[in-house]
């Protein structure tokens, strides 16, 4: 990476703080790490910061007020949830506010490493693109890239997760796409709970794309989903 991307550490736990921050700086990043989600929220306000991990169970105010606030100032930035083993809801939740992904606590340094290295990346591949490719329909206009559907009711922001599906959809239109390969394809894995965070972004998806009834992404049911056109 050019230049050293800025990190939001927002975590309770002191020693699991110092440890993510000691490893995310011996790599490259910079990171402001605080212990609370009200002073997360005053460092987000403050500073451009490229990527968020927020901690769920937090003092003053948890990972998903801090989540949903951030998102209202910023749709696009990158927000990764570290959540108490067993907390099967967090993971859902995390997701109904803006999340793009978790963790589950103990969980390990590389693969936290290779989640941040997944999402800091798109941008500057993005970037590198001589022409953006969108998809078009009678009443919206979807540009991956951007992370944006503009229609007639006004722009709509996504997340990079959100996006990734919805181009997903578009480029497999009249097909069905099996949940377990929108899966690995979208979040590298298959299992369980990620199947319901699944059922949560197609809700949200479909929400963004109910202002134009040519469009509908169907449930097949035992097999997965299939984006259909309506002439």
């Amino acid at each position: 990476m050019n230049s050293s991307p800025l990190i939001l550490l927002a975590e309770d736990d002191e020693n699991l703080r110092f440890v993510v921050q000691d490893n995310l700086e011996l790599r490259g990043f910079k990171v402001e790490s605080c212990n609370n989600g009200k002073a997360g929220l005053e460092k987000f306000r403050s500073l451009k910061i490229d990527l968020c991990i927020l901690d769920v169970m937090m003092p003053e105010m948890d990972g998903f007020e801090l989540a949903s606030k951030i998102r209202e100032q910023d749709a696009h930035v990158p927000i990764i949830f570290l959540t108490a083993k067993g907390l099967k809801e967090d993971r859902l939740q995390g997701f109904r506010v803006g999340g793009d992904d978790y963790l589950t606590k103990p969980f390990s340094i590389e693969e936290l490493m290779f989640r941040i290295e997944v999402f800091l990346k798109r941008p500057v591949v993005q970037k590198e693109q001589e022409k953006e490719h969108t998809y078009k329909t009678s009443r919206l206009e979807f540009f991956p890239s951007h992370l944006r559907i503009d229609s007639e009711e006004g722009i709509q922001s996504l997340t990079y997760k959100e996006a990734e599906l919805l181009e997903l959809f578009f480029r497999n239109q009249g097909q069905v796409l099996k949940r377990e390969d929108i899966l690995m394809k979208i979040w590298g894995t298959d299992d369980y709970y990620k199947g319901r965070s699944l059922d949560v972004f197609v809700s949200k998806i479909r929400k963004f794309l109910s202002c134009d009834p040519e469009i509908e992404i169907q449930t097949v049911h035992g097999v997965g989903f299939k984006m259909l056109r309506h002439s």
